[in-house]
């Protein structure tokens, strides 16, 4: 398993070691003594979600004390996957990385507690799997508009997709 910092060093992308043959392929998907190593926190929570080209979910983050560190990867079909750093104090504040993750490259994405999450959906269909280092508490759950202009992200919308938001993404607020 290669563990890259990206441009934000705290988030991680995790490129693992496949094995592949004329049955199929095999891969480990995580390994706790890795994430020890790297000071990275336990997980106690596995979600998966199913969403259709278009679909844009997020930002997503949880406050403290349930703040939730994410491992995401996406099992079937392509996503944009983006973390942004919401920590005021930090130096890289309102700064954001995304990265491309598929069946077909098996890539995981390490995004910290107090970063926003979402991603975007560039296949027909796509199912991502992600764990978290703390439960749903839905009282102290947060969401930030996707186009939020004091980050800039740059989505890559695919041409001729309808882009598909749930209530509350359409109506979040902007961070500001």
């Amino acid at each position: 398993m290669q563990i890259i910092s990206m441009r934000l060093p705290e988030v991680k992308l995790i490129v693992p070691k496949v094995f592949e043959d004329d049955r199929g392929f095999f891969m480990e998907t995580f390994r706790q003594d890795v994430f020890d190593e790297l000071g990275l926190p336990k997980f106690c929570q596995d979600n998966h979600s199913r969403s259709e080209l278009g679909t844009l979910r997020g930002l997503h983050y949880q406050v403290p004390p349930k703040a939730q560190a994410k491992l995401v990867r996406c099992t079937q079909g392509m996503i944009f996957d983006v973390a942004v750093d919401i920590r005021r104090e930090s130096p890289t504040f309102g700064q954001w990385v995304g990265e491309i993750l598929s069946n077909e490259n098996k890539q995981m994405l390490y995004i910290p507690s107090d970063f926003a999450h979402g991603f975007y959906v560039m296949s027909e269909v796509a199912e991502v799997q992600y764990k978290c280092s703390d439960y749903y508490a839905p009282e102290l759950e947060g969401g930030i508009r996707y186009d939020d202009p004091q980050f800039g992200i740059v989505w890559p919308f695919i041409d001729g997709a309808q882009l598909l938001l749930s209530k509350r993404d359409s109506e979040a607020e902007y961070f500001s």
